[in-house]
């Protein structure tokens, strides 16, 4: 599939903002079954921009800087992205729960996707022994990860309810477990706390859906603004893998990998600061086309 895709961030301030810095993840990262073919940032008002790099994890960021008073700043990407990724299937020889959480723990891989960067708690992941359980139940050591990996998807899918009303973006996954309601964030921070749990590498993957689907198919939860995983490192033979807890699936060439982190902190589109006065309102619009 080749998509054209606009994410397209409106701050409105209720009073002048003297002064803002953001940091911008909006432009793809290199990943398995999708290549960038072109990418443009748009910023109004005019501002001051570093050159897009690296992050420390897998992602690019952007630095702005607005430093005339302004009432509104818009940030606007556009990108060009084919994407060619067949839908993972659980396979019979996929390596168990336990022997990726073995593998894991003795890797002397120390680069950006290391499955020992995703075994441990992260700041916005905690580990909780209460999701642990209720994961690890479907967590069999002896189980194929891949197939286990779907079937926690599932299970979440199954058991919780979307509704973007009941978390905010600081909503722990302890707090989003209780209520078993939440949004894509919530779930994928809810699976990977729960495979860390028994040590399974998890990261957590921001990115966007097609918004248009296929003739025949249903529209996948989430396609109206950024969307947000889990991937799970299967093993040396298989690597990392996507699973879509909020949507039930496996994660093929609906999905768009804009970058992978430890949790959202690592990977959010847009962050930063401003001087000012409170009082802001965000209008967020994302759509993802099919070209052809």
């Amino acid at each position: 599939m080749l998509y054209q895709v606009r994410h397209r961030t409106l701050f409105r301030y209720a009073y002048p903002v003297a002064f803002a810095r953001c940091n911008l993840r909006l432009q793809p990262v290199d990943w398995a079954g999708q290549r960038l073919e072109s990418f443009r940032l748009r910023l109004s008002p005019g501002s001051r921009v570093t050159g897009t790099r690296p992050t420390s994890y897998l992602g690019h960021v952007t630095r702005m800087v607005v430093e005339k008073p302004s009432r509104e700043l818009e940030i606007e990407s556009r990108f060009r992205i084919r994407v060619d990724r067949p839908v993972p299937m659980p396979l019979p020889g996929d390596a168990t729960v336990a022997e990726v959480a073995a593998a894991a723990r003795v890797t002397l891989d120390i680069g950006v996707e290391s499955p020992a960067n995703f075994i441990y708690p992260s700041p916005s992941i905690p580990l909780s022994a209460a999701i642990t359980a209720w994961c690890s139940e479907l967590l069999d050591p002896d189980r194929g990860v891949v197939e286990a990996g779907l079937a926690l998807a599932t299970r979440i899918h199954d058991r919780f309810t979307y509704d973007g009303s009941a978390t905010t973006v600081d909503t722990s996954p302890a707090e989003a477990f209780e209520k078993r309601h939440g949004v894509c964030q919530d779930f994928a921070q809810i699976m990977i706390a729960g495979l860390r749990g028994v040590g399974v590498p998890a990261a957590y993957v921001s990115g966007y859906l097609r918004t248009i689907p296929p003739p025949g198919q249903p529209r996948l939860v989430g396609a109206d603004a950024t969307h947000a995983w889990v991937v799970i490192w299967c093993g040396a033979e298989r690597g990392w893998l996507g699973f879509d807890p909020t949507n039930a699936c496996l994660v093929g060439s609906d999905h768009i990998v804009t970058a992978m982190g430890r949790d959202y902190a690592d990977v959010a589109p847009i962050d930063g600061v401003f001087t000012g006065q409170e009082g802001q309102k965000i209008d967020v619009a994302v759509d993802v086309e099919p070209v052809g």
